[in-house]
């Protein structure tokens, strides 16, 4: 289908271990521990690369133990564009419970410096220029070094290039980043109440804030919020989705399947009501196992037709096609 530019300027090997339930302060014998080339923006290249499309990944790595994303990006075919700095790329580790609780222990990453960014700045604004993507996704945190002020330039940098900038990142960097007004962000509850400065109590302040952040200049303004659905604001309308109950085993890894499939439904221009409805399936999908979503599991059709979708403010008049 289309190209796409996946931007990650923190990645990490991720250690993924599965107890039945976490004590503090006492030895915990894992059921099983797995560790692999991972982050925010390998998730999202992976969903892509599933739904048909042809992905660049970029960002920082850490030369002295690339060996897993090197292998990574050739087994799911992604073309590795990363560049290289000296030392490690850090490790994350993730605990995962049996009730779906997740607990994150991330490292800080490798210093990043100035000339360092400017060079991957170049980079990629060459790469835009020259290879027309359909889109570029900056995604995941920043490593040392790189300012929210800096992140915001980078992603002003992009923009310049006619190339649409969709952005999921939280905190400062999210901050900084909504400043600059990128085609798309996908944040979730908190962090909207954040951009908004005031809580989301219910569905109508939810509502009005997605609605505000259209407004303000971001295009496609996606309200992730968990097990109770997703609000999607566009040119396109005023959108809500149910997702299907499923056994959450982990949680790890559904933002970036939601963030991926949305992407993959606007640049295929499938119709809104389709386009949240498989990113919806497909991000309830992902959360019954370690990884993001599959588009080819065997009952994804079944997740589909159990997802809920209207328009805001209606009523769910059914589900399916």
């Amino acid at each position: 289908m289309a190209h796409v530019l996946v931007v990650t300027l923190n990645p990490a090997l991720d250690l993924s271990i599965q107890l039945p339930q976490l004590e503090p302060g006492a030895v915990n014998r894992a059921r099983s521990s797995h560790l692999a080339a991972a982050g925010k923006g390998l998730n999202v290249a992976r969903v892509l690369v599933a739904l048909g499309h042809r992905v660049t990944l970029s960002g920082f790595l850490g030369a002295d133990n690339d060996t897993a994303f090197v292998q990574a990006c050739q087994l799911d075919g992604i073309e590795d564009a990363s560049l290289r700095l000296p030392g490690e790329t850090r490790i994350n580790a993730k605990l995962a419970e049996d009730d779906g609780r997740v607990t994150d222990i991330n490292g800080p990453g490798i210093e990043v410096s100035e000339a360092a960014l400017a060079e991957l700045s170049t980079d990629l604004v060459a790469r835009c220029e020259t290879a027309s993507p359909a889109a570029v996704v900056v995604t995941g945190s920043l490593p040392p070094g790189v300012t929210p002020e800096a992140l915001a330039a980078l992603i002003q940098a992009l923009k310049t290039s006619g190339v649409p900038v969709w952005v999921d990142t939280s905190g400062p960097a999210l901050a900084s980043a909504l400043a600059v007004l990128p085609h798309a962000a996908k944040p979730n509850e908190q962090e909207l109440a954040d951009w908004a400065g005031e809580p989301l109590t219910d569905a109508s302040t939810q509502l009005d804030a997605a609605r505000r952040l259209h407004a303000a200049g971001v295009e496609e303004s996606i309200l992730s919020l968990g097990a109770e659905g997703v609000l999607w604001i566009s040119r396109r309308g005023e959108w809500q989705a149910i997702p299907p109950r499923v056994e959450v085993r982990n949680t790890v890894g559904a933002g970036d399947t939601l963030l991926a499939a949305m992407l993959h439904g606007v640049i295929a221009d499938l119709s809104p009501q389709e386009t949240l409805r498989q990113a919806t399936a497909l991000a309830a999908e992902a959360v019954r196992h370690v990884g993001v979503g599959d588009p080819h599991a065997s009952d994804f059709q079944q997740l589909r037709q159990q997802t809920s979708v209207s328009r805001c403010g209606e009523a769910h008049v059914g589900r399916g096609v």
